[in-house]
């Protein structure tokens, strides 16, 4: 058995002790630092790396999402890199080894205005143009769909149809976490926990360390991979990132039989309801208004997306609600990641994925491995670039997403 196997059957991965120096550092062992060591070993050979995470494994928004996968973005650059994600979701279940629970049961978007019907229905019209499945639902089509959804034309929200991504659905975010760890360990990559960043060193623009709790380490390149603190960490190797982080809540229920077939978003009445694989029901809304950094929010986004749940789903009225958490996202002007190069020679941001960063997953790690590797972009995150802030070539997903997640 190779040396940088585990050294017990029943461990995952490693936990070693920081090498003086590596190849390349990972900044965030979520759920997009993970995906991105797993891509640079797997498609570039890069093995002397190191994944740097604070706190647990995948202990942040890795494990504070509602995990829904889908790629029916309206924008062509959006829909590609989400439909890259998708097309990887739908094959790493047997690429890593590991049944993390992918269920592609499809997503509904309801339209509940005309004016909600116009953009949906061209959202339909760009995703079909950019080979996406997706179709335009009428009400009774929603119905079947999802039979336990109220239709009833005296709500204050009407449904008045739907998007319907089939191929869409959902995925156990720890075992996904696992599975990317599993392989990455396996492959030489060191997983190093409670190991938080201090500072990034640098010589003149070029990158040439960090200093972590655990000591120094030397590196060539940094890729910082940590959400809604991404401003912190960058703001250590001396440059400025245009994102806001706020907190987002979610919540589940208590267990139930299955009763929710598939995924439902509204936009209008903002919320969005699955059920998961235990039989909770898992819901979420919108972002509080003000930043921070704390991983809880307000309670009235909770209650309103409580009343949003009960109007649409009046057979939820008596669940009761078991917890809530909150994660911390990232969000840019126009609501689009930044997968990037930067300034400073050696340092590279995956940032500003705001609610959108599970389904992104293998997407974000596939292209940012090689903007790593090869110091240059993918053609899928290109277009993602820091640049596009000072050229005006903004990809403006706001509203366009319904809820944007």
């Amino acid at each position: 058995m190779a040396d940088h196997l585990p050294e017990h059957p029943d461990f995952l991965w490693r936990n070693p002790e920081p090498k003086s120096s590596y190849d390349a550092v990972i900044v965030g062992g979520g759920g997009h630092g993970l995906a991105t060591a797993y891509y640079l070993a797997k498609n570039h050979g890069m093995t002397n790396i190191a994944i740097l995470e604070r706190g647990w494994l995948a202990g942040g928004n890795m494990a504070r999402n509602t995990t829904i996968i889908r790629s029916n973005y309206l924008w062509y650059e959006s829909a590609a890199i989400y439909e890259k994600s998708l097309k990887l979701w739908e094959q790493l279940p047997e690429e890593l080894d590991y049944d993390f629970l992918f269920s592609q049961r499809g997503v509904l978007n309801l339209a509940h205005t005309l004016g909600d019907v116009r953009e949906s229905q061209r959202r339909v019209g760009a995703n079909v143009l950019n080979g996406i499945d997706a179709e335009w639902l009428d009400p009774s089509q929603v119905k079947e769909v999802c039979p336990i959804i109220n239709i009833g034309d005296d709500l204050r929200y009407p449904v008045m149809g739907a998007t319907y991504q089939p191929r869409a659905g959902i995925a156990k975010h720890d075992h996904v976490a696992w599975a990317f760890a599993r392989k990455a360990d396996e492959m030489g990559v060191d997983i190093i926990q409670n190991c938080e960043v201090t500072d990034v060193y640098r010589d003149g623009d070029q990158v040439i360390g960090v200093e972590t709790n655990l000591g120094r380490i030397a590196t060539e390149k940094v890729a910082i991979a940590v959400a809604g603190h991404t401003s912190v960490v960058a703001a250590m190797a001396g440059i400025r990132v245009p994102i806001q982080s706020h907190p987002l809540q979610a919540l589940v229920s208590e267990l139930f039989e299955p009763v929710h077939p598939t995924v439902v978003m509204s936009n209008h009445v903002h919320v969005y309801v699955s059920q998961a694989h235990k039989g909770e029901l898992v819901m979420g809304a919108g972002v509080d208004s003000y930043n921070g950094y704390g991983q809880r929010g307000g309670f009235h986004i909770i209650e309103e997306q409580l009343a949003a749940a009960v109007e649409l789903f009046p057979i939820f009225a008596r669940a009761h609600v078991l917890r809530t958490w909150g994660g911390i996202v990232d969000v840019t002007l126009d609501a689009s990641p930044i997968v990037s190069k930067t300034e400073v020679d050696g340092l590279y941001v995956n940032c500003g994925w705001g609610t959108g960063g599970f389904k992104g997953t293998p997407g974000a790690g596939y292209t940012f491995a090689h903007t790593i590797a090869n110091d240059e972009p993918h053609p899928l995150n290109a277009p993602f670039a820091l640049e596009r802030f000072e050229t005006g070539h903004l990809i403006d997903e706001h509203g366009a997403a319904a809820v944007a997640h």
